[in-house]
């Protein structure tokens, strides 16, 4: 086999390896995206205890819309621009600094952890009627004139955060 063959083989294969790698990847990353605050060297270069601060991202999931309802008697669709559902999280934060025996002995050092919460969103939608009913039997299968509709379907936001606070030696 020569040489140009087998480099473009291998370019094949590691073509098709990220591929499968990166179709792998969200199914495993479906949750949080940590983020840590790296403050360790500033702490050994000004010599003290530094607060550690660390955080996770929720990654934020859109769903699919509600589709358009007909109902008897609308010439137009109930939702004529559908809601869109979001699903994620309100972000996580874990904190630990130390305290100067503000608290007496025993307290050196307070944490404040929040865990990431799920977070359920529904963007505004708009309905919409025009100024014609549907074709009427008793017309002669002419639609009669009513007034124009315009609505606003409201946003929706669902979540349950939570915190804890802690305080105690070396935590």
């Amino acid at each position: 086999m020569k040489s140009t063959t087998r480099g473009t083989l291998a370019a094949l294969v590691a073509g098709a390896a990220a591929a499968v790698g990166a179709a792998a990847a969200p199914a495993a990353a479906a949750g949080t995206a940590p983020l840590p605050v790296p403050l360790g060297g500033a702490e050994s270069a000004l010599g003290m205890e530094l607060p550690s601060v660390r955080g996770e991202l929720p990654l934020p999931a859109p769903g699919s819309p509600e589709g358009p309802r007909f109902t008897e008697g609308r010439l137009l669709p109930e939702r004529a621009v559908p809601r869109l559902p979001v699903e994620g999280g309100l972000p996580g934060l874990d904190v630990r600094a130390p305290l100067a025996h503000v608290l007496g002995d025993g307290f050196d050092h307070v944490g404040v952890r929040t865990a990431p919460s799920g977070l359920r969103a529904v963007s505004p939608g708009l309905t919409v009627d025009g100024p014609l009913t549907g074709p009427g039997a008793g017309r002669a299968g002419l639609p009669a004139l009513t007034l124009p509709e315009l609505g606003v379907l409201t946003p929706a936001l669902q979540t349950v955060p939570g915190a804890d606070l802690a305080t105690g030696t070396g935590l």
